[in-house]
């Protein structure tokens, strides 16, 4: 039997993985990941990197974020602590969805998980003070292949919960869609 149900989203390749909760009265037990489980439901996920961010300040927003070229990354996301609103953007040219996005609620304790197929611009809010998410990364980080698109592109006009604040540096920098935006290659 599996441990997780697998729940097709609006954008094709994206899914919110539930996990099955084992529970007695010590607590609960749930297993975040499984590669046969992807596998059985024709999603291949093999982990090259792990990481883990914490965001803190309720409306702090981190994003938009994706890695192309030669090494395109997929992404295994769950919510450890606090509440996020998980928005991906579909990049890929050839899809009926380039250029939509799709957003989710991710909470700890929730027994979900969002796989993020390669191709996907991905970012978050944080929706409490406190906001913790383990990433599970298909490749390897690469800065050369790396981009991102601006949280505030009327293109994409993406619907935040809160007003957007606590924006890096970085990814304040990242610039609006125009003609010449072609996706990203895979």
């Amino acid at each position: 039997m599996s441990q997780y149900i697998l729940h097709p989203l609006p954008l094709a390749g994206l899914a919110r993985i539930e996990h099955r909760s084992h529970e007695d009265a010590r607590g609960a037990f749930s297993r975040l990941y499984c590669e046969d489980s992807l596998e059985r439901f024709g999603a291949p996920f093999h982990i090259r990197q792990i990481n883990r961010s914490l965001t803190r300040g309720r409306g702090s927003v981190r994003g938009l974020h994706y890695q192309a070229g030669p090494t395109p990354e997929s992404k295994y996301i769950t919510c450890l602590q606090g509440q996020v609103w998980d928005v991906v953007v579909d990049l890929r040219s050839h899809s009926p969805t380039f250029l939509q996005w799709h957003g989710e609620l991710l909470q700890a304790g929730q027994a979900s998980s969002l796989l993020v197929p390669a191709g996907f611009a991905h970012g978050f809010q944080a929706l409490t003070d406190c906001a913790e998410l383990l990433y599970l990364h298909s490749a390897d980080y690469a800065p050369a292949h790396e981009g991102g698109l601006s949280v505030h592109d009327p293109r994409l006009a993406i619907e935040w919960p809160l007003p957007v604040i606590n924006l890096s540096a970085r990814d304040e920098q990242h610039p609006w869609l125009d003609e010449r935006f072609t996706g990203a290659t895979l």
